[in-house]
């Protein structure tokens, strides 16, 4: 299973991430591997998301960041950003459903069968994400 932990469809770098994952999704699928997204936005905004950019693995929903919260990626935007979100148009508590400000930071996991951790990257940079092409590197060596 590869898991990817993206911010929402608000975010471009996650829009660029998931797209590149489509890119390299027959590759991934093709090595028996099952590719998760997973946000913290509302299932109606994840359903969007993928009718406006056909994507062939399913994106999840994680309301509250509860999965999230169990892998330690959970942070609160600061109030001093919060405006500048706001005025770009990034309203959270409308995206997430709920008051509290917080975002998974960009984490890619990838497990084996047995579900041990084979690779991961997580990065506090939201415009660092994991290479699709070392996600497949490292699912060939499973």
């Amino acid at each position: 299973v590869v898991i990817s932990f993206y911010r929402g469809g608000w975010c471009p770098y996650c829009n660029l991430e998931l797209r590149a994952l489509q890119q390299h999704y027959s590759e991934i699928s093709a090595l028996g591997t099952t590719l998760l997204a997973i946000s913290p936005q509302l299932p109606d905004r994840s359903r969007t998301a993928t009718e406006e950019d056909p994507l062939s693995f399913e994106v999840l929903s994680d309301v509250g960041d509860v999965v999230a919260r169990k892998f330690g990626l959970v942070y609160s935007v600061p109030e001093t950003v919060r405006p500048i979100y706001q005025q770009w148009g990034i309203d959270l508590p409308v995206w997430n459903g709920d008051d509290t400000w917080e975002l998974p930071m960009p984490a890619t996991f990838v497990l084996d069968h047995a579900g041990t951790v084979r690779g991961a990257f997580v990065q506090m940079d939201y415009t660092q994400r994991m290479e699709p092409a070392d996600i497949v590197a490292i699912l060939r060596t499973l």
